[in-house]
């Protein structure tokens, strides 16, 4: 681990000295790409170059401490010798986190599926809280929210709706939240009070670009139709949706948000590109079988992930066996301190699995 932390750090002082040269900006593709390799190897950095310099403090603080006599001088050096020990267990996991391989898209932007399940009217009406409880993390984050489609249900809920996240780190916090999200509560339309479960599916996507994934035009073909429910006076009157469906795997994209035909067009071919992209990124995954069950969530669509439990005012994460009684807070996109476990969680089960290969 050191011999590849020291290759690193040399890396990185040969980058600096390339950015310092005179006309590095004249080419900015490579430019761009110095940058961007100094932005990613700089936490890296900056935490080895922290061990060495606790490493040094330790070895100074034993050293001082065999000639020292003073009393005040050693009960210094004993607590800093004393911070520093304590400070060097934590650098060397921090250490080994930061070394882990980094998911190439999680800075990527995302595209949200969520669709109804069991359920009926109640799971479209779940599936509409869950939508609003994504947007609202969004506003936390800053992030930008652009819907794609919807397809609503007749009291309010949403049979499916897909929406993008744009975002710098997007993808990274969010892809864990892919699989089936349970809600256990008693429905407003029942009399008698029973608890009912339902449930909606949740798919997170990274934004696929066409330099990740050839699209063969010559492969889909375009429906055009004109647009139902809310959208204006363009609604009814014009063929402005549009239905792409992709041949060789049956996909079919709707899309009717815009009052354009174009701009249906282009969002749907971006929703179909992330989909057959996930399709990609899902066959190498089962190509690594063995590494894939090593983390948290398979991102598998069938997965019970997550139950939100109105009676007792609780949301329980299945794969971590995490459960927080602040239901409220959670719907209205206080979900932090779940996504921060599970990163942790996956980042000590591949640390684990590290280990072991080493072995």
């Amino acid at each position: 681990m050191f011999d590849k932390l020291e290759d690193l750090l040399n890396r990185f002082e040969e980058i600096l000295n390339e950015l310092g040269e005179p006309g590095v900006t004249s080419d900015p593709a490579h430019f761009q790409k110095l940058m961007k390799e100094q932005s990613d190897l700089q936490p890296i950095v900056s935490a080895y170059k922290e061990y060495k310099e606790v490493n040094r403090t330790i070895e100074d603080s034993l050293s001082m401490l065999e000639e020292e006599k003073d009393d005040e001088m050693r009960a210094m050096l004993k607590e800093e010798l004393s911070e520093a020990r304590d400070r060097l267990p934590e650098l060397e996991k921090e250490l080994k986190i930061l070394l882990l391989p980094k998911d190439p898209n999680d800075s990527r932007n995302v595209i949200v599926e969520i669709r109804a399940g069991a359920g009926g009217e109640e799971a479209a009406l779940f599936a509409a809280e869950v939508y609003r409880m994504y947007v609202k993390y969004a506003e936390t984050m800053h992030w930008r929210t652009e819907m794609m489609s919807l397809n609503e249900s007749g009291i309010g809920g949403f049979k499916e709706v897909t929406f993008m996240i744009n975002g710098n780190g997007a993808y990274s916090r969010l892809k864990y939240e892919s699989g089936v999200h349970r809600v256990q509560r008693v429905p407003e339309t029942e009399s008698g009070g029973r608890i009912h479960t339902s449930t909606c599916t949740v798919a997170i996507m990274p934004e696929a670009e066409e330099i990740d994934f050839h699209l063969d035009l010559n492969e889909c073909r375009f429906d055009v139709f004109r647009a139902s429910g809310n959208g204006g006076q363009c609604v009814n009157t014009t063929d402005s949706a549009v239905r792409l469906t992709h041949i060789p795997t049956g996909i079919v994209v709707s899309c009717q948000d815009e009052k354009s035909q174009l701009k249906n067009k282009d969002k749907a071919l971006k929703v179909l590109r992330s989909r057959l992209y996930e399709m990609e990124l899902a066959a190498r995954h089962d190509a690594e079988a063995e590494a894939r069950r090593s983390q948290i969530g398979t991102g598998d669509r069938s997965e019970k992930i997550r139950t939100y439990n109105f009676p007792q005012g609780r949301v329980t994460d299945h794969r971590i066996h995490l459960t927080l009684h602040r239901l409220d807070s959670v719907l209205n996109g206080d979900l932090d301190e779940i996504i921060d476990s599970l990163i942790a969680a996956d980042q000590a089960a591949k640390l684990s699995n590290m280990k072991e290969e080493i072995a």
